[in-house]
């Protein structure tokens, strides 16, 4: 997951012998670099990504670039890439999501207090549009949500729900004959429609009461696929949170799939379909699934002592521990703990989740993350352990088409990245034939 630091200083204002940016003068390779704040070998980096337009000098020593394109590019990056060139990071300018040490915003807003107060879809129209919309609902097209129905049905049993959410995807897909509109209210109409076909796609648990009327909130769809008990309003208020709180998260592995693909000006369906790629990664959104065996385990033990000695034991890292982007607790986890102690069927779950910080914590300075959170709901609810994964990908859908929004305005095809190649020293002979 990458963290994009918080709002850099303007660029400088353009000068030097060429003039400024409205002037359509050309500029070296040096002049570049210092209008950029980059070293040399970083302008070249820059026109390998597309990113720059370089053109041979006069004379044929050395390259120029246009003015206008490079302070356009000083200010997307905000002046901000030199040292992540050096450590080889890709760094964008977003408007969606800042990170820091113990919060994070929607906006300029306060992320958790946006989800504590409002739906997962005031908060999905809020990251989209910088508009509140009190009480919007999405309807998924009878059309999409048939296809999408029947193509995830047709899945193997063992299929997990990220499997059926990529297969509806792509049924969605087929069912829209203007994906290919990538004008902001095309996209919006894409992702209100995508969002409650992709819930609906998913089978019922086992037991579980489908009794849905229209109107009703998407967290009020998911709860049935992933329980067979009826929620009470409390248990359905940390699941909405939580998927308000899911939304985004600034450049994560998923994220940053989704806007290659929306650089490509793949339509909003392919973004999805890469971000569910990079999400099944058991480091990314498959975490969650750890997490609540883990605290499985600790509430069938009766304590946590043994579960954390043995994950220690095998040099295993502890599951729903420790976030690179937070000091302390992940704000989105202290959030759901203060919504699950108002769950009184949460209590065992919480109070070992509890304990396995208080054990950890003697052996290791890590804080609970949201993991560890979801895994509570899950395992208090009855849910299977995928239920974290399937919360977080229903949710990060929302992120995904909010990036694809900015990407679609960036110059296409800007995210390409030079290859560094290790292999045989060309020319090498043909291989003999088998």
């Amino acid at each position: 997951m990458t963290h994009d630091a918080p709002n850099p200083p303007d660029p400088l204002p353009a000068t030097g012998a060429h003039g400024t940016e409205a002037d359509g003068r050309r500029l070296t390779t040096r002049e570049t670099a210092e209008r950029l704040g980059v070293k040399p070998e970083t302008v070249y980096a820059y026109v390998s990504r597309g990113q720059l337009t370089s053109r041979r000098a006069p004379g044929g020593r050395g390259s120029t670039f246009d003015a206008a394109e490079v302070d356009s590019l000083s200010r997307r990056t905000g002046r901000r890439e030199s040292s992540a060139a050096a450590a080889g990071e890709l760094v964008f300018r977003t408007g969606i999501t800042l990170i820091q040490p113990d919060r994070y915003f929607f906006r300029g807003v306060d992320a958790a207090e946006l989800a504590r107060r409002h739906s997962y879809e005031e908060v999905a129209e809020w990251i989209w549009t910088g508009e509140l919309h009190r009480g919007v609902r999405f309807t998924a097209p009878p059309e999409s949500l048939a296809a999408a129905r029947h193509t995830a049905a047709a899945l193997p049993p063992h299929s997990s729900s990220t499997d059926r959410l990529r297969a509806a995807v792509a049924a969605a897909a087929a069912t829209d004959p203007l994906r290919f509109d990538l004008s902001p209210e095309g996209v919006l109409n894409s992702a209100r429609g995508l969002l409650p076909t992709l819930v609906g796609a998913l089978p019922t648990a086992e037991g579980a009461d489908v009794d849905l009327r229209d109107g009703d909130s998407l967290a009020s769809q998911l709860w049935p696929r992933l329980c067979g008990v009826r929620a009470d309003a409390a248990s359905l208020a940390v699941l909405d949170t939580a998927l308000a709180l899911l939304a985004d998260h600034d450049l994560a592995a998923s994220t940053l799939a989704a806007r290659v693909a929306a650089s490509t000006h793949a339509h909003p369906y392919a973004v999805v379909s890469a971000g569910l790629g990079a999400l099944e990664g058991p480091l990314h959104g498959a975490a969650s699934g750890a997490a609540h065996r883990m605290l499985s385990e600790a509430v069938g033990r009766g304590g946590a002592a043994p579960v954390v000695a043995d994950h220690l034991r095998a040099g295993r890292r502890i599951p729903g521990l420790g976030h690179r982007l937070y000091t302390g607790e992940d704000p989105r986890a202290t959030v759901l703990f203060a919504l699950l102690d108002e769950v009184p069927q949460a209590a065992p779950a919480l109070e070992a989740a509890r304990a396995v910080v208080a054990t950890a914590a003697r052996h290791t300075p890590l804080h609970a993350n949201v993991d560890l959170a979801m895994a509570v709901l899950s395992v208090a609810c009855g849910m299977p352990a995928e239920a974290g994964e399937t919360v977080f990908a229903v949710s990060r859908t929302a992120g995904w088409i909010a990036h694809a929004m900015e990407e679609y305005v960036e110059r296409p095809l800007r995210l390409r990245p030079s290859g560094q190649y290790t292999g045989p020293r060309p020319p090498q002979p043909l291989p003999p034939a088998g």
